[in-house]
C-alpha cells in the first residue's frame, strides 16, 4: 500500500504519516509508533513522501515537513 498515489497526491496513510510529523515525530521508530504501522511500512513511505517533496530528510535520519507538507496537514 502506497503512500504516494501516482497522482501524486498522499494516501490516507501518507497523511497519517504527515501529521505524525507535524506533531512532533521525526524518527521512523516514533512515526511507526504513532501510526500503528509496521516498520517496513514506515520506512518505504518516509522514502516516497522525501521523493514527492513532502517531507525532508536530515541528519540521522530525521525528517520534517516540507512547505509543500506542512500545506496539506
Amino acid at each position: 500500500m502506497p503512500c504516494v498515489n501516482p497522482d501524486g497526491k498522499p494516501t490516507d496513510s501518507g497523511i497519517n504519516m504527515l501529521r505524525a510529523v507535524q506533531s512532533g515525530k521525526q524518527t521512523a521508530d516514533d512515526i511507526a509508533v504513532a501510526t500503528g504501522m509496521p516498520m517496513y511500512r514506515v520506512r518505504s513511505g518516509l522514502r516516497e513522501l522525501v521523493d514527492a517533496g513532502f517531507l525532508l530528510r536530515g541528519d540521522d535520519d530525521v525528517v520534517s515537513l516540507s512547505d509543500q507538507g506542512e500545506a496539506l496537514v
